[in-house]
């Protein structure tokens, strides 16, 4: 090693294969996870890599805790379901998961006041209030149990603490990964290799066009030891000096969604997804670094008030700060088709759609990489513009991806064709026989009004159709 140089060069080194697989899913978050139990439920032999140590993604280490974007109100119809669907009625089984059932979605006010600081409802709209919908709101270590236990229970071979270091490429065609752990680097080869990342950290080694994107940052938190009922009655009772509060409180925090806390499955603590920051990179290491400084300061900042003025909040506490920083953009794929906002806007149907939105729908070819084989995309980090990207990065679609994701890798296996050549007919048929909607059809779903009755019937558990 030399002094005083900006590089330095190492010597090549062996590689020990840890695994093999059909499908190897890079990633455990809602995408990963619902990549790798798709194509293990299709047949494949599937390696799940994460590098924390929980499943969940920004679901669960980002504790992003409402499930939203899966309610399109121009059909009036749940449009993210299968795996994501599952995952709720698992929770809701657990107590560990809450949602509108369909008889209280609209602007009742019996259930506005009863859902709204869930965060059940379509904030999309134009005004206020904004109508209760089909959402969740969830626990994050819920999440992490149920995950694993799916996980587990679909035979799929899961490595935790493997952080991805650089993909292997031959003759233009993904034939693995090769990750860093306590073990030392390992390789984890595959037929076919899925990036859920969230950053396209695959895609982007193996040479993929990428753009890059930028978009606030938070470190999400969440207080204990809140009165919510009084909270939620000073609020009501008191508008005008709950507004003045919230401006200061807003202030404190430095950027903020409009509800700044919402309640979760478990009494007497509140979610608390922001402060958000603007101007940082999710690639930087200093950046990422300033998050966690710059984010904890504004949440003490914030307790020490609502501790004092806040009815509700007088004996609140931090529970805990999220592990996983809540990055929301940065490289975004140049796949064989780039959705656009105006995709979005125009509801554009796609006659190889895969999945589904709030009200909008993913192509198959937002999947694919250019020039790459045996690589699929899914996740906030598909083929999209970064405006477009803002308003289709929800966990629900990212699951909807994942699915899609998954099927197709097992489907390429199958047909010995490479992911590019995947019969898209039959991924789609494939989708619609587990449960899964890829938005292929036009209008409602001929199953929607069995399914909203189970919403509304059964207060226990959500069913699945």
């Amino acid at each position: 090693m030399q002094a005083n140089t900006d590089t330095i060069r190492q010597n090549a080194r062996d590689v020990k294969v840890a695994s093999r697989a059909d499908v190897v899913v890079v990633g455990g978050g809602p995408a990963g996870m619902s990549a790798a139990l798709a194509a293990a439920r299709n047949g494949a032999k599937v390696t799940l890599l994460e590098r924390y140590n929980h499943l969940g993604g920004l679901a669960s280490g980002g504790m992003v805790l409402v499930l939203d974007d899966m309610w399109d109100n121009h059909l009036n119809e749940i449009s993210v379901r299968g795996t994501c669907q599952t995952m709720i009625e698992r929770l809701a089984a657990l107590k560990l998961a809450m949602y509108p059932r369909s008889n209280e979605w609209g602007f009742d006010p019996a259930s506005l006041k009863r859902w709204t600081r869930w965060g059940t409802f379509d904030f999309h709209t134009h005004g206020l209030p904004h109508p209760i919908c089909f959402a969740a709101a969830f626990d994050p270590d819920g999440w992490k149990r149920v995950a694993l236990d799916m996980v587990q229970e679909a035979g799929i071979e899961l490595r935790l603490h493997s952080w991805f270091s650089h993909t292997l490429v031959e003759d233009g065609r993904v034939t693995g990964v090769v990750c860093e752990s306590k073990s030392g680097p390992q390789a984890i080869l595959g037929t076919v290799v899925i990036d859920a990342t969230g950053d396209l950290d695959v895609a982007a080694s193996a040479g993929a066009p990428h753009t890059g994107g930028n978009y606030i940052m938070t470190t999400v938190f969440r207080l204990g030891g809140v009165d919510t009922d009084t909270a939620e009655r000073y609020e009501r009772e008191e508008p005008d000096a709950y507004a003045a509060l919230d401006r200061r409180i807003k202030k404190v925090l430095g950027g903020s969604w409009g509800l700044w806390w919402l309640k979760t499955p478990l009494p007497g603590i509140v979610w608390c997804n922001c402060p958000h920051m603007a101007g940082l990179d999710g690639q930087k290491v200093e950046d990422l670094t300033r998050a966690e400084i710059q984010g904890r300061k504004h949440i003490h900042a914030l307790v020490d008030l609502v501790r004092n003025e806040l009815p509700g909040f007088e004996r609140c506490y931090v529970v805990d700060v999220a592990p996983q920083t809540g990055v929301r953009q940065t490289r975004l794929l140049e796949g064989e088709y780039v959705l656009t906002k105006e995709d979005l806007s125009a509801r554009t149907r796609f006659a190889d759609s895969v999945a589904r939105g709030r009200d909008y729908y993913m192509p198959y070819r937002v999947l694919l990489p250019q020039r790459i084989d045996n690589l699929l995309i899914a996740g906030r980090h598909y083929s999209v513009t970064s405006q477009a990207q803002k308003i289709s990065r929800e966990i629900p679609p990212c699951m909807a991806m994942g699915e899609a994701a998954g099927v197709a890798a097992a489907l390429a296996i199958d047909a010995g064709v490479t992911a590019r050549n995947v019969d898209v007919a039959l991924l789609q048929k494939k989708l619609r026989a587990q449960g899964a909607d890829p938005g292929d059809q036009a209008g409602r779903n001929a199953d929607v009004p069995a399914y909203v009755a189970a919403l509304t019937t059964n207060d226990a558990v959500l069913e699945t159709v």
